[in-house]
Protein backbone atom coordinates (compact mmCIF):
# COMPACT_ATOMS: atom_id res chain seq x y z
CA UNK A 1 0.00 0.00 0.00
CA UNK A 2 1.70 3.39 -0.85
CA UNK A 3 1.71 5.95 2.28
CA UNK A 4 -0.25 8.85 1.67
CA UNK A 5 1.82 10.42 4.81
CA UNK A 6 4.18 10.02 8.10
CA UNK A 7 4.69 11.38 11.08
CA UNK A 8 7.89 11.53 13.36
CA UNK A 9 7.96 11.98 17.02
CA UNK A 10 8.04 10.54 20.31
CA UNK A 11 5.84 7.99 20.02
CA UNK A 12 3.44 7.31 23.32
CA UNK A 13 3.33 3.57 23.77
CA UNK A 14 0.17 2.74 26.47
CA UNK A 15 -0.40 -0.66 25.48
CA UNK A 16 3.51 -0.95 26.33
CA UNK A 17 3.96 1.64 28.42
CA UNK A 18 6.91 2.87 27.10
CA UNK A 19 8.29 5.80 25.00
CA UNK A 20 10.02 5.78 22.23
CA UNK A 21 10.99 7.88 18.99
CA UNK A 22 8.99 5.98 16.02
CA UNK A 23 7.34 7.14 12.40
CA UNK A 24 4.14 6.26 11.37
CA UNK A 25 2.62 5.84 8.53
CA UNK A 26 -0.63 6.64 7.35
CA UNK A 27 -2.92 5.42 4.01
CA UNK A 28 -6.70 5.14 2.99
CA UNK A 29 -7.38 6.54 6.73
CA UNK A 30 -5.23 3.47 8.85
CA UNK A 31 -1.94 3.41 10.22
CA UNK A 32 -0.18 1.07 8.21
CA UNK A 33 3.19 0.67 9.75
CA UNK A 34 5.19 1.78 13.36
CA UNK A 35 8.60 1.69 13.17
CA UNK A 36 11.56 2.85 15.61
CA UNK A 37 13.66 5.65 14.79
CA UNK A 38 16.80 7.19 16.16
CA UNK A 39 16.12 10.55 17.67
CA UNK A 40 17.33 12.64 14.87
CA UNK A 41 14.97 11.50 12.67
CA UNK A 42 12.40 13.24 14.63
CA UNK A 43 10.64 15.92 12.51
CA UNK A 44 7.32 16.59 14.92
CA UNK A 45 7.91 18.11 18.13
CA UNK A 46 6.38 17.17 21.04
CA UNK A 47 4.76 13.41 21.74
CA UNK A 48 2.33 11.53 19.60
CA UNK A 49 -0.40 9.70 20.96
CA UNK A 50 -3.76 8.50 21.02
CA UNK A 51 -6.32 10.63 21.33
CA UNK A 52 -8.81 11.64 24.08
CA UNK A 53 -12.43 10.03 24.41
CA UNK A 54 -14.94 11.49 26.68
CA UNK A 55 -17.13 8.37 27.50
CA UNK A 56 -20.20 9.89 28.99
CA UNK A 57 -21.38 12.78 27.73
CA UNK A 58 -25.03 15.31 26.94
CA UNK A 59 -23.73 17.37 23.90
CA UNK A 60 -26.66 19.10 24.13
CA UNK A 61 -25.57 20.36 27.80
CA UNK A 62 -22.93 22.43 25.84
CA UNK A 63 -25.76 24.48 24.24
CA UNK A 64 -24.20 23.19 20.82
CA UNK A 65 -25.29 20.91 18.30
CA UNK A 66 -22.79 18.33 17.72
CA UNK A 67 -20.65 19.51 14.77
CA UNK A 68 -20.11 22.75 16.79
CA UNK A 69 -19.09 20.93 19.72
CA UNK A 70 -16.66 18.94 17.72
CA UNK A 71 -15.16 22.13 16.28
CA UNK A 72 -14.00 22.71 19.77
CA UNK A 73 -13.38 19.47 21.23
CA UNK A 74 -10.91 18.52 18.77
CA UNK A 75 -8.82 21.59 19.62
CA UNK A 76 -8.36 19.78 23.21
CA UNK A 77 -7.20 16.70 21.50
CA UNK A 78 -10.58 15.09 21.88
CA UNK A 79 -11.40 12.76 18.82
CA UNK A 80 -14.37 10.68 20.18
CA UNK A 81 -17.33 11.31 22.58
CA UNK A 82 -19.77 8.58 23.93
CA UNK A 83 -22.84 10.10 23.80
CA UNK A 84 -26.30 10.03 25.32
CA UNK A 85 -28.91 12.09 23.41
CA UNK A 86 -31.13 11.61 26.49
CA UNK A 87 -31.91 15.64 26.69
CA UNK A 88 -33.08 15.96 23.13
CA UNK A 89 -35.06 12.60 23.49
CA UNK A 90 -36.83 13.90 26.34
CA UNK A 91 -38.46 16.93 24.15
CA UNK A 92 -38.27 15.48 20.77
CA UNK A 93 -38.04 11.44 20.80
CA UNK A 94 -37.17 9.94 17.96
CA UNK A 95 -36.43 12.83 15.85
CA UNK A 96 -34.49 14.15 18.43
CA UNK A 97 -32.40 11.29 18.55
CA UNK A 98 -31.98 11.17 14.72
CA UNK A 99 -31.16 15.40 14.44
CA UNK A 100 -27.50 14.51 16.58
CA UNK A 101 -27.01 11.11 14.63
CA UNK A 102 -27.45 13.40 11.02
CA UNK A 103 -26.08 16.34 12.31
CA UNK A 104 -23.01 14.73 13.56
CA UNK A 105 -22.31 13.26 10.72
CA UNK A 106 -21.88 15.72 8.54
CA UNK A 107 -18.23 16.51 10.53
CA UNK A 108 -15.14 14.66 10.51
CA UNK A 109 -15.28 13.28 14.49
CA UNK A 110 -16.57 10.61 16.41
CA UNK A 111 -19.48 10.91 18.07
CA UNK A 112 -20.76 7.40 19.25
CA UNK A 113 -24.43 7.77 20.08
CA UNK A 114 -26.65 5.87 22.73
CA UNK A 115 -30.49 4.64 22.64
CA UNK A 116 -31.96 6.68 25.39
CA UNK A 117 -33.23 4.38 27.81
CA UNK A 118 -35.68 6.38 30.28
CA UNK A 119 -37.58 9.01 28.22
CA UNK A 120 -39.58 10.40 30.40
CA UNK A 121 -36.90 9.97 33.16
CA UNK A 122 -39.54 9.20 35.25
CA UNK A 123 -43.82 9.23 35.64
CA UNK A 124 -43.31 12.22 37.94
CA UNK A 125 -42.99 14.67 35.51
CA UNK A 126 -44.20 16.24 31.94
CA UNK A 127 -41.86 15.91 29.21
CA UNK A 128 -42.09 16.53 25.39
CA UNK A 129 -41.81 12.50 24.22
CA UNK A 130 -41.74 9.47 24.90
CA UNK A 131 -39.92 6.17 23.97
CA UNK A 132 -41.16 2.58 24.68
CA UNK A 133 -39.09 -0.58 24.82
CA UNK A 134 -39.95 -1.00 21.31
CA UNK A 135 -38.38 2.06 19.98
CA UNK A 136 -35.55 1.32 22.11
CA UNK A 137 -34.46 -2.02 20.41
CA UNK A 138 -35.45 -0.72 17.10
CA UNK A 139 -32.62 2.19 18.06
CA UNK A 140 -30.48 -0.94 19.36
CA UNK A 141 -30.78 -2.52 16.13
CA UNK A 142 -29.03 0.64 13.92
CA UNK A 143 -25.38 0.90 13.72
CA UNK A 144 -25.32 4.39 14.50
CA UNK A 145 -26.47 3.28 17.76
CA UNK A 146 -23.51 2.06 19.68
CA UNK A 147 -24.95 1.27 23.77
CA UNK A 148 -28.08 1.44 25.86
CA UNK A 149 -27.82 4.94 27.59
CA UNK A 150 -27.64 5.49 31.31
CA UNK A 151 -30.47 3.35 33.20
CA UNK A 152 -31.58 6.05 35.10
CA UNK A 153 -34.54 4.11 36.58
CA UNK A 154 -32.90 1.81 38.94
CA UNK A 155 -35.65 1.16 41.18
CA UNK A 156 -36.80 -0.38 37.64
CA UNK A 157 -34.53 -2.60 37.31
CA UNK A 158 -34.37 -3.45 40.78
CA UNK A 159 -38.14 -4.45 40.73
CA UNK A 160 -38.13 -6.33 37.57
CA UNK A 161 -40.41 -3.43 35.83
CA UNK A 162 -41.53 -5.32 32.66
CA UNK A 163 -40.73 -2.33 30.41
CA UNK A 164 -37.10 -1.37 32.13
CA UNK A 165 -35.90 -5.35 31.79
CA UNK A 166 -37.42 -5.38 28.05
CA UNK A 167 -34.92 -2.60 27.36
CA UNK A 168 -32.12 -3.94 28.82
CA UNK A 169 -33.05 -7.58 27.18
CA UNK A 170 -32.53 -5.26 23.66
CA UNK A 171 -29.30 -4.37 24.63
CA UNK A 172 -27.76 -7.42 25.26
CA UNK A 173 -29.37 -9.05 22.37
CA UNK A 174 -27.62 -6.59 20.26
CA UNK A 175 -24.42 -7.16 21.78
CA UNK A 176 -24.40 -3.49 23.45
CA UNK A 177 -23.10 -2.42 26.64
CA UNK A 178 -25.68 -0.82 29.17
CA UNK A 179 -24.81 2.26 31.06
CA UNK A 180 -25.51 2.59 34.45
CA UNK A 181 -26.98 6.19 37.01
CA UNK A 182 -27.12 4.65 40.54
CA UNK A 183 -26.28 7.28 42.79
CA UNK A 184 -25.25 5.70 46.69
CA UNK A 185 -26.45 2.50 45.80
CA UNK A 186 -24.03 0.05 47.37
CA UNK A 187 -23.85 -2.88 49.20
CA UNK A 188 -26.59 -6.00 48.07
CA UNK A 189 -29.03 -3.19 45.75
CA UNK A 190 -25.64 -2.29 43.94
CA UNK A 191 -25.09 -5.91 43.34
CA UNK A 192 -28.36 -6.68 41.92
CA UNK A 193 -28.56 -3.64 40.00
CA UNK A 194 -24.86 -4.79 38.21
CA UNK A 195 -25.86 -8.15 37.99
CA UNK A 196 -28.77 -7.18 35.70
CA UNK A 197 -26.44 -6.53 32.95
CA UNK A 198 -25.33 -2.97 33.69
CA UNK A 199 -21.73 -2.13 33.23
CA UNK A 200 -20.79 1.17 34.02
CA UNK A 201 -21.72 4.24 36.32
CA UNK A 202 -20.69 7.77 36.28
CA UNK A 203 -22.59 8.98 39.23
CA UNK A 204 -20.26 7.86 41.86
CA UNK A 205 -19.37 10.92 44.66
CA UNK A 206 -17.01 9.05 47.20
CA UNK A 207 -14.40 6.47 46.66
CA UNK A 208 -16.19 4.07 48.97
CA UNK A 209 -19.38 4.28 46.61
CA UNK A 210 -17.35 3.87 43.87
CA UNK A 211 -14.65 0.46 45.00
CA UNK A 212 -17.90 -0.77 46.25
CA UNK A 213 -19.43 -0.87 42.53
CA UNK A 214 -15.83 -2.29 41.34
CA UNK A 215 -16.02 -4.88 43.38
CA UNK A 216 -18.98 -6.45 42.05
CA UNK A 217 -17.45 -5.59 38.24
CA UNK A 218 -19.16 -2.54 37.57
CA UNK A 219 -16.79 -0.08 35.58
CA UNK A 220 -16.46 3.62 37.16
CA UNK A 221 -16.21 6.38 34.94
CA UNK A 222 -14.56 9.57 37.36
CA UNK A 223 -16.89 13.20 36.15
CA UNK A 224 -15.57 16.49 36.01
CA UNK A 225 -18.76 18.76 34.42
CA UNK A 226 -19.69 22.43 34.74
CA UNK A 227 -21.59 21.30 38.09
CA UNK A 228 -21.16 18.04 38.92
CA UNK A 229 -17.43 17.44 39.74
CA UNK A 230 -15.90 14.24 41.28
CA UNK A 231 -12.43 14.16 39.87
CA UNK A 232 -10.74 14.74 43.16
CA UNK A 233 -12.77 12.28 45.37
CA UNK A 234 -12.39 9.70 43.03
CA UNK A 235 -8.52 10.10 41.18
CA UNK A 236 -7.15 7.46 43.19
CA UNK A 237 -8.83 4.68 41.00
CA UNK A 238 -6.34 5.52 38.52
CA UNK A 239 -3.72 3.61 39.86
CA UNK A 240 -5.77 1.80 42.30
CA UNK A 241 -7.95 -0.03 39.05
CA UNK A 242 -6.99 1.02 36.23
CA UNK A 243 -8.42 -0.86 33.75
CA UNK A 244 -11.88 -0.52 35.33
CA UNK A 245 -12.12 3.13 34.82
CA UNK A 246 -12.60 5.89 32.57
CA UNK A 247 -12.87 9.79 32.57
CA UNK A 248 -16.04 11.95 31.19
CA UNK A 249 -17.49 15.51 31.41
CA UNK A 250 -21.38 14.63 31.52
CA UNK A 251 -23.03 18.35 31.09
CA UNK A 252 -20.48 20.86 29.76
CA UNK A 253 -21.32 24.34 29.61
CA UNK A 254 -19.57 26.02 26.30
CA UNK A 255 -17.10 28.20 28.23
CA UNK A 256 -16.25 25.74 30.13
CA UNK A 257 -15.45 22.98 26.91
CA UNK A 258 -13.45 26.14 25.56
CA UNK A 259 -11.25 26.14 28.43
CA UNK A 260 -10.36 21.95 28.18
CA UNK A 261 -12.09 19.11 27.95
CA UNK A 262 -10.39 15.17 28.70
CA UNK A 263 -7.01 16.84 28.49
CA UNK A 264 -7.43 18.84 31.45
CA UNK A 265 -8.01 15.98 34.10
CA UNK A 266 -4.73 13.84 32.76
CA UNK A 267 -2.95 17.51 33.32
CA UNK A 268 -4.53 17.11 37.14
CA UNK A 269 -3.55 13.49 37.02
CA UNK A 270 -0.17 13.44 36.49
CA UNK A 271 0.25 17.08 39.01
CA UNK A 272 -1.27 14.26 41.64
CA UNK A 273 1.77 11.58 40.48
CA UNK A 274 -0.14 9.26 39.50
CA UNK A 275 1.07 6.79 37.12
CA UNK A 276 1.10 8.50 33.60
CA UNK A 277 0.14 5.55 31.24
CA UNK A 278 -2.79 4.52 34.04
CA UNK A 279 -4.01 7.90 33.44
CA UNK A 280 -3.99 7.80 29.07
CA UNK A 281 -5.19 4.05 29.68
CA UNK A 282 -8.51 5.73 31.48
CA UNK A 283 -8.49 8.37 28.70
CA UNK A 284 -8.01 6.51 25.22
CA UNK A 285 -7.87 3.12 25.53
CA UNK A 286 -10.56 1.76 27.98
CA UNK A 287 -13.53 3.98 26.24
CA UNK A 288 -12.61 1.62 23.14
CA UNK A 289 -12.48 -1.31 24.65
CA UNK A 290 -15.52 -1.04 26.20
CA UNK A 291 -17.69 0.55 24.36
CA UNK A 292 -16.28 -1.48 21.20
CA UNK A 293 -15.33 2.25 19.21
CA UNK A 294 -14.24 2.03 15.47
CA UNK A 295 -11.26 4.64 17.08
CA UNK A 296 -7.81 3.99 16.78
CA UNK A 297 -5.02 4.11 19.31
CA UNK A 298 -1.89 3.45 17.48
CA UNK A 299 -1.61 -0.15 16.35
CA UNK A 300 -0.98 -1.01 12.58
CA UNK A 301 -4.51 -1.52 11.03
CA UNK A 302 -6.08 0.72 13.25
CA UNK A 303 -7.90 4.11 12.16
CA UNK A 304 -5.45 7.14 12.30
CA UNK A 305 -6.52 8.99 15.19
CA UNK A 306 -4.33 10.38 17.18
CA UNK A 307 -2.83 13.81 18.85
CA UNK A 308 0.23 15.14 19.11
CA UNK A 309 0.92 17.29 22.67
CA UNK A 310 3.77 19.64 23.53
CA UNK A 311 4.16 17.69 26.84
CA UNK A 312 3.45 14.99 28.79
CA UNK A 313 2.14 17.31 32.00
CA UNK A 314 -0.01 19.92 30.55
CA UNK A 315 -1.14 18.17 27.62
CA UNK A 316 -1.06 20.96 25.72
CA UNK A 317 -2.53 20.10 21.95
CA UNK A 318 -0.46 21.12 18.36
CA UNK A 319 -2.27 18.36 16.56
CA UNK A 320 -5.57 16.23 16.15
CA UNK A 321 -5.88 13.59 13.50
CA UNK A 322 -9.02 11.66 12.60
CA UNK A 323 -8.99 8.65 10.13
CA UNK A 324 -5.95 10.38 8.85
CA UNK A 325 -6.60 14.42 8.33
CA UNK A 326 -5.37 16.64 9.99
CA UNK A 327 -8.49 18.90 11.97
CA UNK A 328 -5.65 22.07 13.42
CA UNK A 329 -3.94 24.75 11.26
CA UNK A 330 -1.74 27.44 12.07
CA UNK A 331 -4.02 30.56 12.12
CA UNK A 332 -2.40 33.05 9.03
CA UNK A 333 -0.34 36.09 10.88
CA UNK A 334 -3.12 38.40 9.31
CA UNK A 335 -5.71 36.69 11.63
CA UNK A 336 -2.81 36.44 15.01
CA UNK A 337 -2.45 40.38 13.76
CA UNK A 338 -6.29 41.33 13.71
CA UNK A 339 -6.84 39.47 17.15
CA UNK A 340 -3.85 41.44 18.80
CA UNK A 341 -5.08 44.31 17.76
CA UNK A 342 -8.96 43.63 18.71
CA UNK A 343 -10.21 45.48 21.67
CA UNK A 344 -12.03 42.42 22.95
CA UNK A 345 -11.00 38.55 23.15
CA UNK A 346 -12.95 35.81 22.23
CA UNK A 347 -13.13 32.63 23.82
CA UNK A 348 -12.02 31.51 20.47
CA UNK A 349 -8.54 33.94 20.78
CA UNK A 350 -8.08 32.86 24.02
CA UNK A 351 -8.69 28.96 23.29
CA UNK A 352 -7.13 28.47 19.94
CA UNK A 353 -4.38 30.79 19.12
CA UNK A 354 -2.24 30.30 17.00
CA UNK A 355 -4.76 27.25 16.66
CA UNK A 356 -7.84 26.43 14.71
CA UNK A 357 -9.94 24.07 14.01
CA UNK A 358 -10.34 23.31 10.19
CA UNK A 359 -13.98 21.86 10.82
CA UNK A 360 -16.42 24.22 8.93
CA UNK A 361 -19.73 25.14 11.00
CA UNK A 362 -22.86 23.54 9.73
CA UNK A 363 -26.38 24.61 9.10
CA UNK A 364 -29.23 23.04 10.82
CA UNK A 365 -33.23 23.38 11.01
CA UNK A 366 -33.92 23.76 14.36
CA UNK A 367 -36.37 21.07 15.58
CA UNK A 368 -38.58 21.84 18.78
CA UNK A 369 -41.43 21.15 21.05
CA UNK A 370 -43.12 24.35 23.08
CA UNK A 371 -46.32 25.25 23.62
CA UNK A 372 -46.82 27.74 26.55
CA UNK A 373 -47.81 30.87 27.39
CA UNK A 374 -46.45 34.08 29.61
CA UNK A 375 -46.65 34.04 32.84
CA UNK A 376 -48.80 36.23 34.93
CA UNK A 377 -48.12 37.40 38.93
CA UNK A 378 -50.92 35.32 40.05
CA UNK A 379 -49.74 32.26 38.64
CA UNK A 380 -46.77 32.37 40.90
CA UNK A 381 -47.78 33.24 44.25
CA UNK A 382 -47.39 30.84 46.92
CA UNK A 383 -50.13 31.13 49.51
CA UNK A 384 -49.75 30.07 52.87
CA UNK A 385 -51.69 26.71 53.09
CA UNK A 386 -50.58 25.71 49.70
CA UNK A 387 -47.43 25.16 50.68
CA UNK A 388 -45.83 22.28 53.04
CA UNK A 389 -45.48 23.94 57.19
CA UNK A 390 -44.52 22.90 60.57
CA UNK A 391 -44.91 25.72 62.72
CA UNK A 392 -43.90 28.40 59.83
CA UNK A 393 -41.13 26.12 59.00
CA UNK A 394 -41.50 25.04 55.44
CA UNK A 395 -39.14 22.25 53.46
CA UNK A 396 -36.86 24.01 51.06
CA UNK A 397 -33.67 22.62 48.53
CA UNK A 398 -30.36 22.88 49.20
CA UNK A 399 -28.34 22.93 46.54
CA UNK A 400 -24.87 22.27 46.60
CA UNK A 401 -21.65 23.52 44.40
CA UNK A 402 -20.32 20.96 42.27
CA UNK A 403 -22.85 17.98 43.48
CA UNK A 404 -25.98 17.41 41.72
CA UNK A 405 -27.64 15.54 44.73
CA UNK A 406 -29.00 18.50 47.62
CA UNK A 407 -30.34 18.33 50.68
CA UNK A 408 -33.52 18.91 52.38
CA UNK A 409 -33.45 21.32 54.73
CA UNK A 410 -35.76 23.21 56.73
CA UNK A 411 -35.96 27.44 57.25
CA UNK A 412 -38.48 29.55 58.58
CA UNK A 413 -40.85 31.02 55.73
CA UNK A 414 -41.07 34.89 54.89
CA UNK A 415 -44.43 35.28 55.29
CA UNK A 416 -46.29 38.67 53.67
CA UNK A 417 -50.19 39.38 52.99
CA UNK A 418 -50.80 35.06 53.39
CA UNK A 419 -48.28 34.02 51.19
CA UNK A 420 -44.99 32.44 51.32
CA UNK A 421 -42.24 34.70 49.52
CA UNK A 422 -38.49 34.91 48.71
CA UNK A 423 -36.74 35.79 51.50
CA UNK A 424 -33.36 37.13 49.89
CA UNK A 425 -31.86 38.60 53.48
CA UNK A 426 -31.51 34.32 54.74
CA UNK A 427 -30.68 33.01 51.02
CA UNK A 428 -34.43 31.29 50.64
CA UNK A 429 -35.64 32.23 47.27
CA UNK A 430 -38.44 31.21 45.39
CA UNK A 431 -38.22 28.42 42.62
CA UNK A 432 -40.49 27.47 40.32
CA UNK A 433 -40.86 25.18 37.17
CA UNK A 434 -43.54 26.21 34.66
CA UNK A 435 -44.74 23.36 32.13
CA UNK A 436 -43.35 24.00 28.58
CA UNK A 437 -45.50 21.72 26.64
CA UNK A 438 -48.66 22.80 27.68
CA UNK A 439 -50.90 25.32 29.92
CA UNK A 440 -50.82 23.71 33.63
CA UNK A 441 -50.35 25.09 36.99
CA UNK A 442 -46.98 26.61 37.94
CA UNK A 443 -44.97 24.37 40.43
CA UNK A 444 -43.09 26.08 43.19
CA UNK A 445 -40.50 25.91 45.72
CA UNK A 446 -37.82 27.32 47.91
CA UNK A 447 -33.98 26.81 47.36
CA UNK A 448 -31.38 27.82 48.87
CA UNK A 449 -27.40 28.57 47.73
CA UNK A 450 -28.36 30.95 45.13
CA UNK A 451 -27.45 33.37 46.63
CA UNK A 452 -29.35 35.98 44.97
CA UNK A 453 -29.88 39.24 46.56
CA UNK A 454 -32.27 40.97 43.13
CA UNK A 455 -33.17 39.29 40.15
CA UNK A 456 -33.49 36.32 38.91
CA UNK A 457 -32.41 33.26 35.80
CA UNK A 458 -34.45 31.43 34.12
CA UNK A 459 -33.71 28.09 31.77
CA UNK A 460 -35.65 25.61 29.12
CA UNK A 461 -32.53 23.34 29.97
CA UNK A 462 -33.89 21.33 33.19
CA UNK A 463 -33.08 18.32 33.31
CA UNK A 464 -34.59 15.78 32.03
CA UNK A 465 -37.71 17.28 30.76
CA UNK A 466 -36.59 20.35 30.48
CA UNK A 467 -39.52 22.51 31.22
CA UNK A 468 -39.07 26.27 32.53
CA UNK A 469 -37.11 26.26 35.75
CA UNK A 470 -36.49 29.53 37.41
CA UNK A 471 -35.18 30.93 40.35
CA UNK A 472 -35.46 34.54 41.86
CA UNK A 473 -35.19 37.67 44.64
CA UNK A 474 -39.08 38.33 43.36
CA UNK A 475 -41.89 37.29 41.87
CA UNK A 476 -41.73 40.11 39.31
CA UNK A 477 -37.88 39.36 38.71
CA UNK A 478 -38.88 36.03 37.87
CA UNK A 479 -41.70 36.91 35.36
CA UNK A 480 -39.25 38.52 33.78
CA UNK A 481 -36.97 36.31 33.30
CA UNK A 482 -39.47 33.19 32.59
CA UNK A 483 -41.14 35.11 29.77
CA UNK A 484 -38.11 36.09 28.21
CA UNK A 485 -37.45 32.58 27.77
CA UNK A 486 -40.82 31.68 26.77
CA UNK A 487 -41.08 34.27 23.75
CA UNK A 488 -37.56 32.95 22.35
CA UNK A 489 -39.34 29.52 22.25
CA UNK A 490 -36.34 28.18 24.64
CA UNK A 491 -32.99 29.53 26.08
CA UNK A 492 -31.24 30.94 29.33
CA UNK A 493 -32.02 34.19 30.53
CA UNK A 494 -31.23 36.55 33.51
CA UNK A 495 -32.81 39.99 34.74
CA UNK A 496 -31.71 42.87 37.07
CA UNK A 497 -33.40 45.99 37.90
CA UNK A 498 -32.15 47.13 34.83
CA UNK A 499 -31.48 45.03 32.41
CA UNK A 500 -32.13 41.31 30.94
CA UNK A 501 -29.80 39.10 28.95
CA UNK A 502 -31.39 36.40 26.63
CA UNK A 503 -29.34 33.29 25.41
CA UNK A 504 -31.53 31.43 22.49
CA UNK A 505 -31.63 28.22 21.97
CA UNK A 506 -33.93 26.97 19.50
CA UNK A 507 -33.31 23.23 18.86
CA UNK A 508 -35.34 21.84 21.40
CA UNK A 509 -35.05 24.69 23.74
CA UNK A 510 -31.30 22.80 24.51
CA UNK A 511 -28.84 24.08 21.16
CA UNK A 512 -27.96 27.16 19.49
CA UNK A 513 -27.01 26.69 15.55
CA UNK A 514 -24.77 29.44 15.48
CA UNK A 515 -20.98 29.38 15.91
CA UNK A 516 -19.87 28.11 19.27
CA UNK A 517 -17.47 30.47 20.12
CA UNK A 518 -20.18 32.94 19.72
CA UNK A 519 -21.97 30.93 22.20
CA UNK A 520 -19.46 30.45 24.69
CA UNK A 521 -19.05 34.22 24.79
CA UNK A 522 -22.56 34.48 25.20
CA UNK A 523 -23.10 32.08 28.00
CA UNK A 524 -19.56 34.03 29.31
CA UNK A 525 -21.52 37.28 29.81
CA UNK A 526 -24.78 36.17 31.07
CA UNK A 527 -23.26 33.83 33.62
CA UNK A 528 -21.23 36.64 34.80
CA UNK A 529 -24.32 38.65 34.85
CA UNK A 530 -26.19 36.00 37.23
CA UNK A 531 -23.33 35.74 39.59
CA UNK A 532 -23.04 39.15 39.99
CA UNK A 533 -27.25 39.09 41.57
CA UNK A 534 -24.84 37.80 44.37
CA UNK A 535 -24.83 33.73 43.18
CA UNK A 536 -21.32 32.15 44.70
CA UNK A 537 -21.95 29.02 42.91
CA UNK A 538 -19.82 28.28 40.37
CA UNK A 539 -21.96 27.85 37.55
CA UNK A 540 -25.53 29.10 38.28
CA UNK A 541 -27.20 28.12 35.32
CA UNK A 542 -25.70 24.09 35.18
CA UNK A 543 -26.90 23.89 39.03
CA UNK A 544 -30.33 25.47 37.77
CA UNK A 545 -30.63 22.86 35.58
CA UNK A 546 -30.69 19.97 37.48
CA UNK A 547 -32.57 20.99 40.53
CA UNK A 548 -35.95 19.50 38.89
CA UNK A 549 -33.80 16.19 38.29
CA UNK A 550 -35.84 13.62 40.40
CA UNK A 551 -33.88 10.58 39.96
CA UNK A 552 -30.66 12.11 41.88
CA UNK A 553 -31.74 12.93 45.51
CA UNK A 554 -33.00 13.99 47.93
CA UNK A 555 -35.40 16.84 47.41
CA UNK A 556 -36.52 18.48 43.77
CA UNK A 557 -39.07 20.14 42.12
CA UNK A 558 -41.11 19.07 39.10
CA UNK A 559 -43.43 20.33 36.99
CA UNK A 560 -45.95 18.32 39.14
CA UNK A 561 -44.86 19.25 42.33
CA UNK A 562 -42.10 19.29 44.78
CA UNK A 563 -40.80 15.46 44.91
CA UNK A 564 -39.08 13.71 47.82
CA UNK A 565 -36.21 11.45 45.85
CA UNK A 566 -35.64 9.21 48.87
CA UNK A 567 -39.22 8.09 48.94
CA UNK A 568 -39.20 8.38 45.23
CA UNK A 569 -42.58 10.34 45.89
CA UNK A 570 -44.16 13.78 46.02
CA UNK A 571 -43.73 15.40 49.23
CA UNK A 572 -47.03 16.08 50.79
Amino acid sequence: MNIEFTITAQLVDIHNKKIFPARVSIAKQKIISIETVSEKDIDTAGYLMPGFIDSHVHIESSMLIPSEFARIAVLHGTVATVSDPHEIANVCGMEGVQFMIENGKQVPFKFNFGAPSCVPATIFETAGASLDSNQVAELLASDDIKYLSEMMNFPGVLHNDPEVMKKIAAAHRAGKPVDGHAPGLTGALAKQYIEAGISTDHECFTLEEAVDKLSYGMKIIIREGSAAKNFEALAELIDDHPNSVMFCSDDKHPDSLVEGHINQLCARAVAKGLDLFNILKVACINPVHHYKLNVGIIRVGDPADFIVVEDLTHFKVTQTYINGQALLINRTKNEIATNQKSQTTTTEQQSSAPLKSIIPSVSATPINRFSCKPVTLDDLRVKIGDYPQEAGMIPVIEALDGHLITNRIMMQGLEKNGEWISNPEQDCLKMVVVNRYHMAPVAKAYIKNFGFRTGAIASTVAHDSHNIVAVGATDEALMAAINAVIAAEGGISCVNSSEQKVLPLPVAGLMSTIDGFEVADQYTAIDGMAKSLGSQLGAPFMTLSFMALLVIPHLKLSDKGLFDGDRFSFLS
